[in-house]
C-alpha cells in the first residue's frame, strides 16, 4: 500500500486494518503484562493501570520527549518541499516530521499554515496519518497528539474549503450558548476528520482593556460571566465531536497593553480584582471538564510576587490552578518561543522551570534540541524526578486514550468529504454569523442601502495581511458580497495606513458613486485612515463605516452616518455586513464591550449590550 503520507491521488489517506493493527503493535506489545496477558482497557483505549504500566517501559528519553509538543515544515510527514526539508534541518535538525519523531519521540505536533501544514483537506488528513503511522512504527510507538489554533475570526490555521466560522468577540456580541455550542461541534468535527484531535481554543481572556494588542476581537468580551457562559458552552460543542477544547490563557491575558509575542507583559489587578475579572470563565472551564489549560507568559505580581511569567510560577499553575480551582487535567504553555517567557531566563531553564511549575506539555520551543535536553539533564543532575514527568505524561496518556488515539488514530479521505466545508456546516456558519454584525450609527435611516436609489457602491478601506479565512482582500470580498446582492460595487483598496495620493484617489472615485463603504481596521486619533473618512464624508456622498476588527473605530469617526462592527474580515464576516448592509437581514448584534469616547476614556459612547435595529 502507498504511504499515505505522499498524498497521492491513487492512495486513500486511512491505511487498511491490517496497517492499523501492525502500527498499534508497539502500544499493544508495551501494555501486555509478562508478554502474554494484555491489561485492562477504557471504552476508548488503556486505563489507568495500563498507561502507568507503558510509561514504566519507557526510557527517560522517551519520557522527556512525550512532554514537547512541536512545529514542524512540510505538507507530508516523510517527503516535503525540499524548501521545508531546509527549514527543518536549519530549525529542529531534523528533515521530516518522521525524523523528528523517531530523533525526539515527541508527544504532539502543532499545525501552522505557514509552516505548510494546512494546504487542503486531504493533504492535512494525510499528513497527520503520517506522523501517526511514523510514531506507531517507533519502538514503543505511542499515537502523536496532533493540535492547533482554530479559534476562527482572526485567528484560523485551517481555511477554505473547512467551514470558518466567527471569531470570538462576534459570537459574544450575538450572545448565545447555542451558537457557541454550534461552533464548536461544527469546528471539532471538521478538525477531526483532518486528524487534528487537540484545539487551542476557546480563548477565556476577559478583554477589559480596549488598548489590548494581543486579545481584542479574540475575546467574547468584557464581561466575566457572560464570557464565562459561552467558554463553557464551545467547551460542550467540542466535547460531543471528540476534540480536546483549550481554555486560554491563565491566569488571563485580557488587561494588557503588552504582545506577549514582544515582551513580557503586566497586569496590575489585585487578587480580589483577578477574582472578580478574570477567574470566572476559567473556573467554569475546570466545572465543565475542560481538556486541557494553557498558559499566558505575563506577570501578576497579586498573584506571584516573584514576577516570573505565568508560565513558570508554580503559586499560579500549582497554588492557585491545581490546588485552588481543582484543576488535574492536561496544563500546556503557549509558544515558548514568544519573548514574553524567553525575557527573564535562557531557553534551556524555560523549558524546565515550566514543569516544575506544573505544566505537562512544552509547545513549540524555539530550540527543541536544547529544551529536550535541559530536561533530560535536569532529571539526570536531579533537579527534577522521573516521578514529576510521569505525573505529567499520565495526564497526557489519559487525554490521547479519551479521545481514542489509541483504538484508532487515522482518518480517511472519505470522512474528510463527509465532513469537511460541508453545506450544512457553511449555512450554520452563515446563520450563526448574521446574528451578530452590530449596528452602532444609522444617522437618517441611512441603512439599508436600496438599489434603486444608491446602485453603485464604491468600496474602500484596509486590506490588512489575510487570516486563514478570507479568499481575498476584504475591500474585494465585500464589494463582490455586494454585487451578488444586487449592487454595482466597485473595489479600492486604500491600506490600513492611506497616504495623502491614495486619499484623493478615493475621493476622486467616490464622485462616481451613489454611496461609499469604508472598511476600518483599528483607528486612532492620528491615523490616516479618520482623514480618509472625513474626506469621504465632505463629498457628500452617503458614507457606510464598517469596522473590520476592534469595534472601537467609532469613537474617532464623529460624523460617520452609518457605523456596523463585523468583528473580522474573514468572508463569513464580510458578506453577514454585506447582508446588513442591503437589508437582507437585521442587524442583531449587541456590543460585548463598552466602546468609550476618545476625548474621555474614562466614559462610554456606547454601553455594553448597546445595538440598533432597522
Amino acid at each position: 500500500m502507498p504511504d499515505s503520507s505522499t498524498g497521492s491521488t491513487g492512495s486513500t489517506a486511512r491505511p487498511s486494518r491490517r496497517t492499523v493493527l501492525a502500527a498499534t503493535a508497539g502500544v499493544t506489545t508495551a501494555l501486555a503484562a509478562g508478554g502474554t496477558v494484555h491489561a485492562a482497557t477504557g471504552p476508548h483505549g488503556p486505563d489507568d493501570k495500563s498507561l502507568r504500566a507503558l510509561i514504566s517501559r519507557m526510557t527517560l528519553e522517551e519520557k522527556v520527549g512525550q512532554l514537547f509538543v512541536m512545529r514542524v515544515y512540510g505538507h507530508s510527514a516523510t517527503d516535503p518541499d525540499q524548501a521545508d526539508i531546509d527549514a527543518n534541518l536549519e530549525e529542529i535538525g531534523v528533515r521530516t516530521a518522521a525524523e523528528l519523531l523517531a530523533r525526539y519521540r515527541v508527544g504532539g505536533i502543532i499545525y501552522f499554515a505557514w509552516a505548510h501544514n494546512t494546504r487542503a483537506p486531504h493533504q492535512i488528513a494525510d499528513l497527520s496519518n503520517g506522523i501517526q503511522k511514523a510514531s506507531l512504527g517507533l519502538p514503543r510507538g505511542l499515537p502523536v497528539l496532533i493540535s492547533t489554533d482554530q479559534e476562527h475570526g482572526i485567528v484560523a490555521r485551517v481555511g477554505q474549503p473547512a467551514t470558518l466560522l466567527p471569531g470570538a468577540m462576534a459570537v459574544g456580541a450575538g450572545g448565545s450558548r447555542a451558537d457557541a455550542g454550534a461552533l464548536g461541534r461544527v469546528a471539532g468535527r471538521e478538525l477531526r476528520a483532518l486528524g487534528i484531535r487537540q484545539n487551542y481554543s476557546p480563548v477565556a481572556d476577559v478583554n477589559v482593556n480596549p488598548a489590548n494588542p494581543v486579545i481584542g476581537v479574540r475575546s467574547f468580551g468584557s464581561d466575566p460571566e457572560a464570557v464565562a457562559r459561552l467558554v463553557t458552552s464551545e467547551i460542550k460543542g467540542y466535547e460531543t465531536s471528540g476534540v480536546a477544547s483549550t481554555a486560554k490563557h491563565f491566569p488571563g491575558h485580557g488587561d494588557t497593553v503588552t504582545d506577549s509575542h514582544d515582551d513580557l507583559p503586566y497586569i496590575h489587578h489585585t487578587r480580589e480584582q483577578w477574582d472578580e475579572l478574570d477567574a470566572p470563565p476559567f473556573r467554569a472551564a475546570v466545572a465543565a471538564g475542560i481538556d486541557s489549560i494553557m498558559t499566558a507568559h505575563i506577570v501578576v505580581p497579586a498573584l506571584d510576587g516573584s514576577e516570573d511569567p505565568a508560565t513558570l510560577s508554580h503559586p499560579i499553575l500549582t497554588g492557585i490552578l491545581r490546588d485552588e480551582l481543582g484543576y488535574d487535567g492536561v496544563v500546556v504553555t503557549d509558544s515558548l518561543g514568544m519573548e514574553g517567557v524567553r525575557t527573564k531566563y535562557g531557553d534551556d531553564r524555560v523549558a524546565v522551570l515550566a514543569l516544575k511549575a506544573g505544566v505537562d506539555q512544552l509547545l513549540n520551543p524555539p530550540s527543541l534540541d536544547v529544551a529536550w535536553n535541559a530536561v533530560l539533564n535536569a532529571v539526570r543532575d536531579g533537579e527534577l524526578t522521573e516521578d514529576r514527568l510521569e505525573e505529567s505524561i499520565l495526564r497526557v496518556l489519559r487525554l490521547k486514550a479519551r479521545l481514542g488515539l489509541f483504538k484508532d488514530p487515522y482518518v480517511s479521505h472519505a470522512g474528510v468529504d463527509r465532513t469537511v466545508g460541508t453545506r450544512a456546516h457553511l449555512a450554520t456558519a452563515d446563520r450563526i454569523t448574521e446574528r451578530t454584525t452590530t449596528l452602532l450609527v444609522n444617522e437618517g435611516g441611512l441603512l439599508p442601502l436600496s438599489r434603486r436609489r444608491q446602485p453603485r457602491l464604491l468600496v474602500v478601506g484596509a486590506d490588512p495581511a489575510s487570516p486563514s479565512g478570507t479568499t481575498g482582500p476584504p475591500t474585494g470580498v465585500l464589494a463582490d458580497a455586494l454585487t451578488g446582492l444586487g449592487f454595482t460595487a466597485t473595489a479600492l483598496s486604500t491600506g490600513t495606513a492611506p497616504s495623502g495620493a491614495t486619499i484623493a484617489k478615493a475621493v476622486a472615485a467616490a464622485q462616481d458613486a451613489d454611496a461609499v463603504i469604508v472598511g476600518t481596521y483599528n483607528v486612532s486619533a492620528s491615523s490616516s485612515q479618520k482623514t480618509l473618512v472625513e474626506q469621504l464624508l465632505a463629498t457628500g456622498k452617503p458614507v457606510v463605516a464598517v469596522a473590520i476588527r476592534n469595534p472601537y473605530d467609532v469613537a474617532h469617526l464623529p460624523g460617520v452616518q452609518a457605523y456596523l462592527a463585523s468583528y473580522s474580515w474573514t468572508d463569513v464576516e464580510l458578506r453577514a455586513a454585506a447582508r446588513v448592509i442591503a437589508g437582507r437581514v437585521n442587524p442583531r448584534g449587541t456590543l460585548p464591550v463598552p466602546v468609550q469616547r476618545a476625548d474621555d476614556p474614562a466614559a462610554a459612547l456606547y454601553p455594553v449590550g448597546y445595538g440598533l435595529r432597522f
